[in-house]
């Protein structure tokens, strides 16, 4: 058993990064890409408009370091609501490039200047339910659907956290609100039902909070570090990082101070 003092921090950072929907979060990945990272997105929300508008702004050199791949389920309009038509394709097709990329590359080997990027967590554990629905259509009792799904969404989150996916990871999600027990009301990572909120903050060291404050042309964008009264956050570097940072360059400076050796 090896003693602390012999203890080096990872080369890779593994980041789950939430938000409410219009914070910032994705645009605020073109930071990483100004500053030299190559970036791999796995996009679930179709939402890479806004990336793509940010950074032909501010780098359009480096539109070349960014690739993604859209993966969602096809839905149809029935009197019964919204289904998936056909199988439930997403999830599957995410785990296939979880496993080799197209251009045939593997992204557990990517290495230290290479960031995958999830967009967004909240998509995935839609996808991973559509995906147990299908497997088990006939099942009377939903809890069954959403615990195969949950139980997907953690094997996922363990496998992309481990030392052995040597590539730098960030999950990204939206926040849901739920009401505890004694009242009051927390924050957590939205997945897939309630039950995961507590259990995915335990894979990973580092969780950011993409915030705004203000509204119209007042509006302020900021990415937090340190917990607030509703959500708790954390890093692997807590003495190295301020409070907060500028949305636009903050995750590029925080990528900076959490890859700096001890």
């Amino acid at each position: 058993m090896p003693p602390l003092s012999e203890h080096h921090s990872s080369k890779f950072v593994k980041m789950i990064y939430i938000g409410d929907s219009g914070t910032g979060k994705t645009g605020s990945l073109a930071s990483l890409a100004a500053a030299g990272y190559q970036i791999r997105i796995l996009d679930l929300d179709n939402g890479v408009d806004i990336l793509a508008k940010y950074v032909r702004k501010e780098c359009p050199d480096k539109l070349s370091a960014i690739q993604y791949e859209t993966r969602r389920d096809k839905y149809k309009i029935t009197p019964g609501g919204a289904m998936v038509d056909g199988s439930p394709k997403a999830f599957v097709q995410a785990m296939e490039l979880l496993t080799k990329w197209p251009d045939g590359t593997v992204p557990a080997t990517w290495g230290e200047n290479t960031i995958f990027v999830l967009d967004s967590l909240s998509a995935l554990g839609k996808a991973a339910f559509e995906w147990a629905k299908g497997m088990n259509p006939t099942s009377k009792d939903p809890r069954q659907w959403y615990a195969t799904g949950q139980k997907a969404l953690e094997d996922v989150l363990s496998n992309i956290t481990g030392e052995a996916f040597a590539t730098n990871v960030i999950i990204i999600s939206h926040v849901q609100l739920q009401e505890l027990p004694d009242g009051s009301i927390k924050g957590y990572t939205n997945a897939l039902g309630k039950a995961m909120g507590a259990v995915i903050p335990r894979y990973f060291n580092t969780l950011l909070l993409a915030e705004s404050s203000g509204s119209g042309e007042s509006v302020r964008r900021h990415i937090r570090t340190v917990p607030t009264g509703m959500i708790d956050l954390k890093s692997s570097a807590p003495f190295k990082l301020d409070k907060s940072y500028p949305l636009g360059t903050g995750l590029a400076t925080i990528f900076a101070k959490l890859k700096e050796t001890d």
